[in-house]
Parts: structure tokens; sequence; C-alpha cells
């Protein structure tokens, strides 16, 4: 066992382990989850360099309330009520049918299964409705399945965590109060009313925020400190009425700003991400990391039967019921109801009212910490690990998205799509004008109208389809700025753009499509002279260091490299990828092109022109 005194190295080390395991997580495409899970228990009771009871005492509570009023908050903020036009009536069966019927099931299963008094059964069957956005979100962030599905376990996971964490409240006030003794309709009006002052406060608060934000009341430079402040004062606010209601607050307040302009959405939104995901990594390991070798002593085998329960009869029975009368299709029910992963809010909960009640001298509360990360545990490696198996399984997963997304029409992008659409892959051109779309529907090129930047979010534009994106309109401002505010959410090394000719040789802001980093003007220019797109194979004969020559020789233009995977990679003035062998190069070359001396030099389908 290590020993480190320094809390300020601790601190270092949780966030190091936290974001290195999501790290991990991006290159080997696994569950970051269940990563940051495992990392922590090494950190923690394996290698004993991390005890967060020692080493932050009385801190560690309200550390962990506020970060999952954090999260939830962003959460909320990712909720916007359009979404529900495809899955608004699962997602209301999900909360108003599911929920009780997962309540009850869940305290059957934890009363039978598990063996625990029928009070304590019933309050952490209550707590097992949850699902964890903080769980889901980065498990669906690696798939790419239907909008719908993903809307249903996102709003199921957002909605239903405060739900969870009030019916705990609920339960405890009545085994606190005096159990079958206990004011059962007093103690439930109490709740209703403290969740109801929640839901006006969090909502009174985002509606200011969304007032004051557009009337410039607060500059530019306050507005996500002045954001993140509002969070966790109405939070603490609210928590002081009723324990856990604070996570009523924050979720309406994320809700109601993510519906509400406030003309700075998407740097609030981007500030709220980056936090979340700092302090997702950093909850969890330190959550992971309090697990005690005395706590997985006491975890007993009954347990084992109640997570079988809980994965293969209570989830499922609760989704098919719920979504029984709905159109959903029966795969997307199958997959939504074996996804279920719980997370934070499940353990910090737990451990709130289990370290209560074993004070208050409940008998068999202590089952209840080895029992809710059991249940974190084996949620988080059965349904991580399996996910992108199981849509697979199903026909859900539409696998690695391989198109490419046009910013602008105009004759040279249509004429690019076309060549894109020949090579078998998804095109979309997206352009503001119908009268600019006009030539490129008569070309059957799949079009979308309106900006961009508007409707990139939208369920109706699903950006996980398109490996790349280039934005090549005749407005290289708008062209910079759609790939500076959609590069977070696609990925800096998947945006371009194309230049005006007055800003040719500046091209410092981003990744300038080609590797001439040809103006969009010069493009037009030289299609209206009859160039023309093909393609080269590289081969063992025809070496990248020929097409080079050959390119050079003609003045020709290199525009991606297909590899032999599939992958589609652009070339831009800054970075050219490498090449090699079976990898094909599309190319934008004159009509005068030269030609191989033999054509045993290369392959018979290298250069194919359109």
């Amino acid at each position: 066992m290590f020993v480190i005194d320094s809390l300020l190295v601790k601190i270092a080390l949780i966030g190091v382990i936290g974001i290195g395991a999501q790290w991990v997580a991006w290159r080997t495409n696994k569950p970051a989850i269940a990563l940051m899970l495992i990392a922590g228990i090494i950190a923690g009771p394996i290698l004993g360099l991390i005890d967060p009871e020692r080493d932050f005492g009385d801190l560690r509570e309200p550390i962990i309330k506020l970060a999952v009023a954090i999260i939830l908050f962003e959460g909320g903020l990712s909720l916007k009520f359009r979404e529900l036009r495809q899955a608004g009536l699962a997602v209301f069966m999900l909360v108003f049918v599911g929920v009780p019927i997962g309540w009850a099931l869940g305290t059957a299963a934890a009363y039978y299964g598990a063996g625990l008094p029928f009070e304590l059964a019933a309050l952490f069957g209550g707590v097992m409705v949850v699902t964890g956005p903080t769980v889901i979100a980065p498990m669906l962030r690696s798939l790419n399945i239907a909008p719908r599905v993903k809307h249903m376990l996102k709003w199921e996971a957002i909605v239903n965590d405060p739900i969870g964490a009030l019916l705990a409240v609920a339960i405890y006030a009545y085994i606190t109060h005096g159990g079958a003794q206990a004011d059962s309709i007093g103690i439930a009006t109490d709740v209703v009313a403290a969740s109801m002052v929640a839901i006006l406060l969090g909502g009174a608060a985002g509606f200011a925020l969304t007032e004051a934000f557009p009337r410039g009341w607060v500059p530019e430079y306050l507005k996500a400190p002045v954001l993140l402040t509002t969070v966790i004062a109405v939070f603490v606010l609210s928590d002081l009425i009723l324990h856990e209601t604070g996570l009523i607050t924050v979720t309406v307040m994320g809700v109601v700003m993510a519906n509400r302009e406030t003309y700075s959405t998407h740097m609030l939104q981007r500030f709220k991400e980056d936090l979340t995901v700092l302090l997702v990594s950093g909850v969890f390991v330190i959550l992971s990391a309090t697990l005690d070798w005395e706590v997985v002593q006491n975890f007993q085998l009954r347990f084992v039967i109640f997570l079988l329960l809980l994965l293969f009869v209570v989830r499922p029975l609760t989704i098919m019921i719920a979504l029984l009368f709905t159109r959903i299709p029966f795969k997307e029910r199958l997959f939504v109801a074996w996804i279920a992963p719980r997370g934070i809010v499940a353990v910090a909960v737990i451990g709130l009212f289990a370290l209560r009640l074993t004070d208050y001298g409940i008998a068999g509360a202590e089952a209840l910490v080895p029992l809710s990360f059991g249940v974190v545990i084996a949620t988080i490696l059965a349904h991580g690990f399996t996910a992108a198996a199981f849509a697979r399984w199903l026909g859900l997963d539409r696998g690695k998205g391989d198109g490419v997304l046009l910013v602008g029409a105009n004759s040279w992008t249509i004429a690019f799509a076309e060549f894109i659409k020949k090579q078998d892959r998804k095109i979309l051109i997206a352009d503001p004008s119908q009268l600019a779309l006009r030539r490129a529907r008569r070309s059957e090129i799949p079009v979308y109208y309106g900006d961009i930047l508007d409707e990139a979010h939208d369920d109706s534009l699903d950006m996980g389809e398109y490996q790349q994106l280039i934005a090549a309109t005749d407005n290289d401002s708008y062209n910079a700025l759609v790939c500076s505010e959609l590069a977070p959410e696609i990925g800096h090394d998947r945006v371009s753009r194309m230049i005006g000719a007055s800003r040719n040789g500046n091209q410092r802001r981003g990744r300038v499509f080609t590797l001439a980093g040809t103006p969009i003007e010069t493009q037009l220019d030289r299609l209206q002279a009859g160039w023309s797109f093909g393609r080269t194979r590289i081969t063992d004969k025809f070496s990248y260091a020929d097409f080079v020559e050959r390119m050079k020789a003609s003045g020709g233009d290199s525009l991606a490299v297909v590899r032999a995977s599939g992958d589609l990679l652009i070339f831009s003035a800054q970075h050219r990828p490498s090449i090699d062998a079976g990898d094909t190069i599309w190319t934008f070359v004159p009509p005068d092109i030269p030609q191989p001396r033999k054509a045993a030099d290369v392959d018979e389908s290298a250069t194919q022109g359109v």
C-alpha cells in the first residue's frame, strides 16, 4: 500500500486518473465509465493511493452533491423539447408508467432477492429507477444508433434521477417518522409541496437568466461564472427546503434554459460540457475509491440473486410494460430494456441514506452500501461492454458514419457531391438558399435546407452519420465560423473549410481544405475550364512518390484519401495524411493530366475520372 500525505497531490491524481481513463476509453473504444470505475478501485482499495473518507473528511459529501447538481443541470441543458417530436410519448410512458412499475418490481426484487427489510427494500427500489446520465451520456456518445433511441435513454436518465432521489426521501421520512405509525399522507404532502417549490425555483432561475443574458445585463466574460454560481445557489437553497429536491431544481433550470434563447447557448453549453467531463471523472474516481475490503466482504451471495433479477427481470418488464401501447419498434424497446446502467446519483443517494439509517439504528441498513456498489459495478460492466454488440445484433447499429457533409451549394460542391455519391458514400449538401439547392436536387443529391449552425443539433440532422464536414461557401468568415462552432461536436480533425481568394495565404484559422489550400473561386474557374474529379489507388507498383510526381506535372489538387479500412481523411494545407499501399486518393485534375507510361504500373482501377 502506498501512502501520499499531500491532499494537493491526491486531488491532482484524481484528475489525472479520471481524465486518463476517459482518454484510454476514447483510444480503445471501450466504455469510459467502466474504465473510470476500474481505475478508481485500483487507486483506492487496491493501492491505497486515495482514501476519500480519510482525505476529504466532512467535505466529501458536499463535494459529491454539488458535482452531481452541476452534472444534472448540464444534462437538463441538453433536453430540448423538439427532441420529443419522435420520442415524446415514449418518454412520457417511461417516466409516468415506467417509474411506478420499476419501483414496485425493484422493491420486490430487493425484498425477496436481497433479503432486505420491506422499508429498506422500498427505499432501495426507489433509487433503482434512476439510470444515471453520467453513465448513459458517455455510452451513447460511442454508439451510432437512431436518434429516437438516444433521446429516450437520455430523457429517461436525466428526468428519473431526481424522481428516484425523491422516492428515497419519501421512504426515508416514512421510516424515521415511525414506519406504519407515520402520517403517510402528511409525508407525501410535504414531499409533493417541496417538489413543486423546487420546480418553481428552478424554472424561475432559468427564466431569469434567459431574460438577463440577451438583454446585456451580464457581460459575456461573466456569463459562465454567473451561471455556475446560480446553479449552486438554487441547488443549495432548494436542498435546505427538503433534502434531494435540489436535484429537481437544477434539472428544471437546465431544461428551461435549453428551450429559451440566450444568444450564448453554444458557449455556455461547451463550458458546462467541459466542466461536466471533469466532474464526472473526479466523482466516479472518488466514489469507486471509497470502496474498502470490509464493504466488499459484506457483499453476500444473496445479493447476486437481486442483481440477476434487476438485470433480467425488473428492467425488461418495466420497459416492455411502459412502452406496450406505443409505436416504438420491438427491437428498439428491447435495446432500451437492456440499457440501464446506474451511476453517481444511485451511489451518492444510497450512501447518504445508509449512513443516516445506520446511525438511526435501522437493522439491515449497513447492507445498502455494498449492494449499491454491486449494482453500479454490475450494470456498468454488463451494459457498458455489451451495448455496442447488442445494438449490432438487433440491427440498430448504423455503423461508423462514413458520409461527407458539404456546407454551401455551388457548381463545385455539387460536382464534388456527384463524385462522392458514385463512391457509394453518404453525401449531403446544406444551404439556407432554396435556389442554390435547386441544381443539387436535379442531380438527385440529398440536400438540407437551412443554416447548419441552427439545425446541427436538431434531431432531423444526425451529425453522427458524417465522417467529414467541409464548409465551402463563398463567405470565408462563415466557413470559419461553421468549423469553429461544430468542431467540438464532430471533431477538429473532421472539419475543414475552403478559403476565399482574398484570404489566400492567410490560413491560420482552422484546417483549410485541399493540400494546396486552393480558394473556392479558383476551383470554380477550374471546373468551368474542364477539370474533373478522379481517384488514384496507391499500390506497391505505383507508390505515393510516383503519384506526387504525376500531380506536380499536371498541377492537380489532392483532396482526400480513403483508407483500405474505409476511413476517409481530408488533405489540408496544414496536414497531409500518411499514405500506404491500398489507399485511394481523391483528386481534382485538369483535362490534360498525363497518364502512366505503362498500364502495368498501376492497378487497373488506379485512375478513374468522372
